[in-house]
Formats: C-alpha cells, structure tokens, sequence
C-alpha cells in the first residue's frame, strides 16, 4: 500500500517547509492544505522521505478507505504521509480514535486539495489533535530563491527611505508584469505563456469534472466555470451576488453555493470588510479575489500589452496577486495574521488590511512608477480609525526607491521588493 522511496527535491525550495517541519515536532497530525497541483505532495514527501506514503486518488484505496475507516488507518504505515485526504472524509473520525490511544507528534501528514474546515461534518473532527497549514500558489519570492521577507519588514518597522537612481522598467515588459502573468502554479510557472493559459484550463476542467463532486452537489458544472470567468473579470472588486446572479440566470442561492464551492476548493479568496468600534460609515461587503494571479488572467482573457491598454482591469489583478503574495508570506511570517480590506462610504479605500489582536497595518496597490502627496489618502483614513493601534503601511508602486509617505510608520516601497528581500 505504502512506498517510502525518496523524491527528487522540488524544483523551487517552499518557504513553508520549517512550519510544516515544526508541526511535525510537537502534533500528532499535521494537515497541508492547498489548491490542488500546488505542490502538496511534493513538499509532504521531500520533508519527509522515509514516511509511508499513501494516496486516496488511487480508486481502490479511496474505496477501502471509505467502508472500513478504521480498519484502513489500522493498516496505514506509521507515520505516514495520507494524500488527499478529502476524498475520504469518513477516515478523520478513525485518525481521531487513533491518535486518542497514540498521541506522538508527527504520526500523520495529511495533504487535501479541499478546505475540511468548510466541509460538513469535518470542521471539528480532529481539534486539538491537528495543525492545519495552509500552502499556496508559489510566491515571487520562491521563484527567485528570496526569503520572501517583506510582511515581516513591514511588521517589524523594517522598511526605511532607500533613494535609487535607476529609472523603472518600462510597463508591460517588467518583471512585475511576467510574474503577474505566470501566478504561482508550477506546472504553468514553468511553461510559456500560451502553455501556461492552456494548462490553466485543463486544471479547471479537470477540477470541475473530477473534484467538485467530493465538496459539494452541483447541478451544472458549466454553471460554476462561468461563474469564475465572471470573478476573474471582477477580480479584487467588492462582491455582488445579485449582479453575479442576473448574468448567470440563477438564483441569489445558487451563486452562494458556487462561491462556497469555489472556496472549498481554493479557487477564491473573501476578504471581509475590516471595522472597528469607532468606524461608522464603512462599506461592510467582502471583496473577492481569485487565489492565483495567473489563472485569473488566463480567465480573464488578460497579457503584458494590458498593463497598458487595459490599466484598470491590469490593476485589479494586480492588487489580486499582491493579495496573494501577502497571503503566502503570512504563512512562514506570522500565520495568526488576519486579512481584510477597507473601504468607507466616501469611497476610501485600504486594498489589504492585516491584523494580529488589536494591532493593524494597511497595503495600498498601485499601478504607477511614480507616488504623489494624495497617494496613501486610504492609509491615512485608516490610521485615523485605528489611532494607537495603527502600527504602519505600505503602498506598492513599480518605481525603484523607498519612500515615506505623509503617514506615520507609512512608506511607498516598490513592488519589487515581495521578490527581491
């Protein structure tokens, strides 16, 4: 059933390893979560080589799995790595048995391409006996061999005034525009342009078709991959379901049970609306984005010349892939970090707002080489509800040097700096 021999190292090194190594330190199961062709599997057996490996894609396996869980865990190499463990939930009540007669740390490593937490009767199945990791999309930073050290610069007060002399590469032909482009999937990071759109496609495809139906019932597959060429176009906007609703032809209830899916399945991103007692006129609907930068342009029907031709719909995207960077970051930075975003009902506007207890720090998102004294109007709004407990922001542009801002602890960095630092 099970085979131990070792894998070749990934291609890029994932900056989530040591989290993943610490859980296995202290935890009797430690479950990495991700979109499906993330590198879960990759990482799980380079970690951890003389693990057992066990993988529920395998139809027979999955099947035994399903009528006799615990027979199967009783069965299963100790420790071992168990791939795609949502294909059987029935198995995490007998792990649960298993590790109440066995609590040494690092028996089981789950992988699952589905988010348990949000799946029915999962959520609380193995509390207190699992850490959940979360890996994502390859970073910028992993792709250039960086340690990815920018949200802890800016947690830690590390961005200071830097002065470069070097004008900005042009729009549209940067690197900003090719990682953008490329998103954080592997197998699409590593192909051209046209082979990564077409590969973007058979994944979504191939999810539909197959994964879909270990998270959810849906009654029209096509009706779910419309419903994300249409979030691609509305990328880091605010989420309106009627508007989602009247273009689909379904129902209010419908959309929301395809966002659900969608999220169980590491497809999409809410941010909630960041509040606090003292804000009163604060717009309290989440915005969505897709979790991958290259799989929302491929949707979305996007390239390099839009930077340009297209600045507005390239800027969504963006702030899309920025939300993804940050996200990724938290990860092996601070993950009880919180993410949100900020608008108010004068139209102003924090693209990511990060929590950690009361402590908050903004990130604005801007397409432009160049900053001016009204950039950051949203940073300061939000410093003026936060008072005290505002420690600091950044506003992303694509020009070369470091620069404060009017704001307190608030500094224009260049978007260059989520790969290079």
């Amino acid at each position: 059933m099970a085979e131990t021999t070792p894998v070749d190292s990934p291609l890029y090194p994932r900056l989530l390893a040591g989290a993943l190594r610490t859980a296995l330190g202290d935890t009797p199961v430690a479950c990495l979560l991700g979109p499906r062709q993330v590198g879960k599997t990759t990482l799980a057996r380079q970690l951890e080589p003389a693990m057992g490996y066990v993988s529920l894609d395998d139809a027979a396996t999955a099947a035994f799995a399903a009528d006799d869980p615990a027979g199967f865990v009783a069965a299963l190499p100790d420790p071992v790595i168990l791939d795609e463990v949502q294909r059987a939930p029935e198995l995490l009540r007998a792990i649960k048995l298993s590790v109440d007669n066995d609590r040494r740390p690092g028996r089981f490593l789950l992988t699952g391409s589905a988010n348990l937490l949000l799946l029915p009767r999962l959520g609380d199945s193995l509390a207190g006996r699992m850490e959940i990791i979360d890996l994502h999309p390859l970073t910028a930073a992993e792709q250039a061999g960086q340690p990815g050290a920018f949200l802890a610069r800016l947690l830690d007060g590390g961005l200071k005034p830097a002065v470069v002399n070097t004008a900005p590469p042009k729009a549209g032909s940067d690197t900003l525009v090719r990682h953008v482009l490329a998103g954080g999937f592997p197998e699409a990071v590593a192909r051209t342009r046209p082979r990564a759109r077409a590969w973007h496609r058979s994944y979504l495809r191939t999810l539909i078709e197959r994964d879909v139906r270990d998270v959810a019932n849906i009654r029209d597959p096509q009706e779910l991959m419309r419903l994300l060429e249409l979030m691609a176009l509305r990328t880091g906007q605010l989420l309106n379901v009627s508007s989602l609703a009247n273009e689909l032809g379904v129902r209010r209830e419908t959309v929301d049970h395809y966002l659900a899916v969608c999220e169980r399945l590491f497809l999409l991103r809410r941010l909630q609306p960041w509040h606090s007692n003292r804000a009163k006129r604060l717009i309290k609907t989440p915005k969505v984005h897709l979790v991958d930068s290259g799989l929302c342009a491929t949707l979305a029907d996007l390239e390099a010349a839009d930077a340009i031709g297209q600045r507005q719909r390239f800027g969504h995207l963006l702030e899309t892939f920025v939300v993804q960077q940050l996200a990724a970051q938290a990860g092996w930075t601070a993950p009880e970090l919180k993410l949100w975003h900020y608008r108010d009902k004068d139209q102003v506007e924090v693209d990511l707002v990060i929590t950690r207890g009361r402590e908050v720090w903004g990130v604005e998102v801007k397409a432009a080489a160049t900053v001016t004294s009204r950039d950051g109007t949203g940073l300061r709004r939000l410093a003026d509800q936060c008072g005290a407990d505002f420690k600091g922001g950044a506003l992303l542009y694509t020009g070369s040097s470091t620069l404060p801002l009017e704001t307190g602890n608030c500094m224009a960095v260049p978007m260059a700096r989520l790969w290079d630092m």
